[in-house]
């Protein structure tokens, strides 16, 4: 295995890749990654420009003899998602990440990698850098905060692009177009409790949850893998049910879109019981292995005896927190009747984390049906509340009505076959696309997404297949030049 990419084809992508891996890029603290991208367009000479948003816009003049083409927006997201496996030390606000050759991948070490959507932002400096590559007037569009919001492209404001097409390079799958998207809601649930002092006669003990694939929550919510806050609440309820277990705190999941890999709670239970309740939880934690072996071969679920916790949750509270994360839904919900093997609607309950007097618990909700998308929310709100918990539905986003008419969607389809001598598959995308948003603000571009094949995005198992991100460029620079004069 080597560190160096350097060598990689097309050079000019895997170099600026290698650049931006080096940069620490969370959702939020973009900062040092766009004054990469300004002081990029800016030692080109070209126009650089950042909006209100924080997104990062470059634009370039066509070259001779294709100042008459429909202007192409490049898009691409500046941040990435922070994940590591467990035990490894990385901060990801400071840390570089180091990406190394795997065989025919290309990955990083206990880390998500951040080719969603690094490898979007390096192909499109390589673009920019190149003399090389035909094309009409160009607008490279950085966006913001994608993986944690969206916040970039809801703030693009309108008349700031000039182009007809868009772009998207946030794609995953080399050989197929994309052209329609899920929309999104957040649902955020807060369980007030009471603290109490822990009564005397209990021992104390770390439950542990770890080692699950875990990914995206839109590309891999249809794989079936585990999921930790679901298994976690299964090991709480079996220990209260027989055993007296009480509850003094618990973390599991980390990001809404991010199907959850990790899960520790700290709880008591009764002295005389202890060694039922090690040995009946460890027979259940084998059934649950068992039931993963297929998705999940790496879950490890563990028990330790610990400090014997001096406040736990108030026992209504913690029955309520445990019946409602049971009856919650997570996972596929609908699969679309329109597109066969896309999902329509699913759920990711992402995060449940305790504080001092409350329980959070965050969960993203996709669907390409508006009306499917809402009456998920209103479900879920509905059995939180009716468990005592508050519920806010927010930070919802549109989805991206497919177009098979699209003119740049055929021009695109010749020229893959014409490179690659067969035709490119068409599919939309159960996860949210920032085309949705962007078409929202300017409803008249054409737009069409594409990318790499990038397998275990959103997981410390990401990585990106060397062969096809030379398809993947060689592609775009001839869809470049192959933009048209007019759209109708």
């Amino acid at each position: 295995m080597s560190n160096d990419i350097s060598s990689l084809h097309p050079v000019g992508v895997w170099k600026h890749f290698q650049r931006i891996a080096r940069i620490p890029r969370p959702s939020g603290g973009e900062a040092r990654i766009r004054e990469f991208v300004v002081g990029f367009g800016a030692s080109l000479g070209l126009e650089t420009i950042v909006d209100d948003a924080g997104n990062v816009i470059i634009r370039k003049p066509a070259v001779a003899g294709m100042e008459d083409r429909v202007g192409i927006i490049l898009q691409a997201h500046l941040d990435m998602v922070p994940q590591k496996i467990g035990g490894i030390e990385h901060d990801f606000e400071n840390d570089p990440i180091e990406a190394v050759v795997d065989g025919e991948w290309v990955r990083a070490s206990g880390t998500t990698l951040g080719a969603d959507n690094g490898i979007g932002v390096a192909a499109i400096l390589a673009v920019l850098e190149s003399p090389a590559p035909r094309h009409g007037p160009l607008e490279a569009l950085f966006t913001a905060n994608e993986e944690n919001g969206m916040s970039g492209a809801f703030g693009l404001r309108p008349g700031l692009l000039g182009g007809g097409i868009l772009l998207n390079l946030d794609s995953e799958d080399e050989g197929e177009l994309f052209i329609g998207c899920a929309g999104g809601l957040d649902a955020t649930v807060k369980f007030d409790f009471e603290g109490k002092p822990l009564p005397l006669g209990y021992n104390g003990f770390v439950l542990t949850v770890g080692g699950l694939s875990g990914g995206h929550s839109g590309m891999d919510i249809h794989l079936g893998r585990g999921n930790a806050n679901k298994i976690m609440n299964r090991l709480l309820q079996h220990g209260r049910q027989c055993h007296g277990l009480l509850l003094s705190s618990v973390e599991g999941g980390s990001l809404r879109n991010a199907i959850p890999r990790e899960s520790s709670a700290r709880v008591a239970v009764p002295r005389a019981g202890g060694e039922a309740f090690l040995q009946e939880t460890a027979a259940l934690a084998e059934t649950i292995n068992n039931e993963c072996s297929a998705t999940d071969p790496e879950l490890s679920i563990a028990i330790e005896k610990t400090v014997v916790p001096s406040r736990i949750v108030d026992e209504s509270a913690f029955a309520g927190l445990l019946e409602a994360i049971s009856a919650c839904p997570d996972g596929v919900v609908r699969m679309s009747g329109e597109i066969p093997g896309l999902v329509e609607t699913s759920s990711n309950l992402a995060v449940v984390r305790s504080a001092d007097g409350f329980v959070t618990v965050e969960c993203l909700l996709r669907s390409s049906a508006d009306s499917a998308l809402q009456e998920l929310g209103t479900r879920i709100g509905d059995l939180f509340r009716s468990a005592g918990a508050s519920v806010v539905l927010d930070g919802g986003y549109p989805g991206w009505k497919p177009n098979p008419e699209s003119r740049m969607l055929g021009i695109m389809r010749r020229v893959y076959r014409d490179c690659f001598g067969k035709v490119p598959a068409l599919k939309a995308v159960h996860a949210g696309l920032e085309c949705g948003i962007i078409g929202a603000t300017y409803p008249k571009l054409d737009m069409v997404s594409f990318g790499p094949t990038i397998r275990h995005p959103h997981s410390p198992y990401e990585k990106v297949d060397i062969a096809s991100v030379e398809k993947f460029h060689i592609f775009l620079e001839q869809v470049l030049a192959s933009a048209p004069t007019v759209l109708s």
